[in-house]
């Protein structure tokens, strides 16, 4: 079975479609107004997004110039004092500045592009002073990626300023034409725009439809422009994300620190947990229980009956505290887990659940041990969910193996309306299941039915 990957924590986003949803609906998602009735197509041009796309190429020249000439003088000046001592800290204050351009193209894009790209990791000198500083800025790959984009920036800076100010110009110059078209005859001494002229011929566009025409190319190229800057401004998107953005290493070493947070989280919970259910269940329940077999030796000289009933109340105590004990270890770690496997120990699970559950399992082999106690912590939790909410009156459980990934899917037709969010049960789950790389997608429309979708990696050697 093909499986599909949702990033959920991706280096950058765009954040263009809920602020273009504003400018053109009604709150709420109610009914088109205004400009969301147009076509996509007609109402670019004076769209929003359009003219902050335009005014990052336009702001790209010069401050593309700044960098470029920062980068190469400094670096140039650093190299040539290399043969002195100079030239290092001179390479240093280099790449100094080529971050905080860096540092200024990402506020740039994130304002005008909606691109919010995660900064970098800073400068961590391991020894204190200046030369600690310097060393860490010299080895930082992020001093040297911003030093390139500064570079390699220029070039298309003004390519894309050429290309796009073209664009813009003869668009709304055209469209406005006639407009402005009784300016030639009233103060050029000609009819209009002269397209061709010798010393026999001269071609102006001046009748109606020679005007009326030009307009109509000038509206073809506005309607045509947006579309232009927006492919310009996708390399800028890709340039500073590539360049300026967090790697790909720094990335995983975040997220992986975000998961260990959320594995020491949990755990502590579970701890909490387990703790709270021997206080208040069976350790309350074997206090209560020394006491009543002492009272019961007390009576046992006196009045033999009462004690032997209250040996055998106690003994019905020592049951339930013996069964509260089986399901706190239960929950803790299955033993039927252990040893028959996931087939068997969900098997049992839905045998304890409200509404009747089919338990598929395909499995060749077993996943890591880690692994398979996610799994089916994710379908208990699942299942008494179901068992509590869903209203449903009937349940699957399938699981499989997709390539390197253990699939699981829970199925009710219950009321649905189950959600991921915050503070929900779900949220958890979905923590607990990220922070081993894994993935839980919810679709519960409201009125049902909801299939909850896991996928864990196997990691099995």
């Amino acid at each position: 079975m093909a499986t599909q990957q949702y990033g959920h924590r991706g280096e950058y986003s765009y954040a263009y479609d809920e602020r273009d949803d504003h400018e053109h609906r009604g709150g709420g998602g109610g009914p088109r107004r205004g400009l969301g009735r147009l076509p996509a197509g007609l109402r670019a041009p004076i769209e929003g997004r359009a003219w902050r796309e335009f005014a990052y190429v336009l702001l790209s020249l010069p401050i593309a110039i700044a960098g470029f000439v920062w980068a190469v003088t400094m670096v140039s000046l650093g190299a040539g004092l290399l043969i002195t001592f100079i030239g290092v800290p001179v390479l240093a204050g280099a790449l100094a500045g080529a971050r905080g351009f860096g540092a200024l193209e990402r506020v740039r894009a994130r304002t005008l592009l909606g691109v919010t790209v995660g900064s970098p990791e800073p400068v961590r000198p391991r020894k204190n002073g200046p030369m600690g500083w310097i060393g860490a800025v010299l080895k930082s790959g992020v001093s040297w990626r911003s030093l390139l984009y500064g570079v390699l920036h220029l070039p298309w800076a003004v390519f894309s300023f050429g290309v796009a100010v073209a664009f813009w110009t003869t668009g709304w110059t055209l469209l406005t034409y006639p407009l402005w078209q009784w300016v030639f005859p009233m103060y050029g001494g000609q009819g209009g725009i002269q397209l061709y002229g010798d010393e026999a011929h001269s071609v102006y566009l001046d009748n109606p439809f020679e005007i009326t025409v030009t307009a109509l190319i000038g509206l073809a190229v506005t309607l045509v422009t947006p579309w232009v800057i927006r492919a310009l401004t996708t390399v800028d998107r890709l340039a500073v994300v590539g360049l300026l953005g967090p790697s790909r290493l720094q990335t995983r070493v975040v997220e992986l620190e975000s998961d260990r947070g959320v594995v020491v989280d949990t755990a502590a919970a579970d701890l909490r947990r387990i703790e709270r259910d021997l206080h208040d269940g069976a350790q309350a329940r074997l206090v209560g229980l020394a006491m009543d077999l002492g009272l019961a030796k007390e009576k046992l000289a006196e009045d033999p009956e009462a004690a032997a009933r209250m040996v055998s109340d106690a003994h019905g105590e020592v049951k339930t505290a013996l069964q509260e004990l089986r399901d706190l270890a239960r929950g803790i770690h299955p033993a039927v887990l252990t040893d028959r496997g996931l087939d068997a120990a969900l098997s049992s699970v839905a045998s304890r659940c409200t509404v009747p559950v089919t338990v598929e399992v395909d499995l060749a082999e077993r996943p890591a041990p880690a692994i398979e106690g996610i799994a089916y912590f994710t379908v208990s939790e699942l299942l008494q969910n179901i068992s509590k909410h869903s209203r449903a009156t009937r349940a699957s459980v399938d699981v499989w193996r997709a390539g390197g990934r253990l699939m699981l899917q829970v199925y009710d037709n219950g009321v649905g309306g189950a959600e991921a969010s915050g503070g929900s049960g779900l949220a958890g789950l979905r923590d607990r299941i990220e922070a081993v790389d894994g993935i839980l997608l919810v679709n519960s429309a409201p009125g049902g039915p909801t299939r909850v979708t896991a996928e864990l990696p196997w990691r099995r050697a």
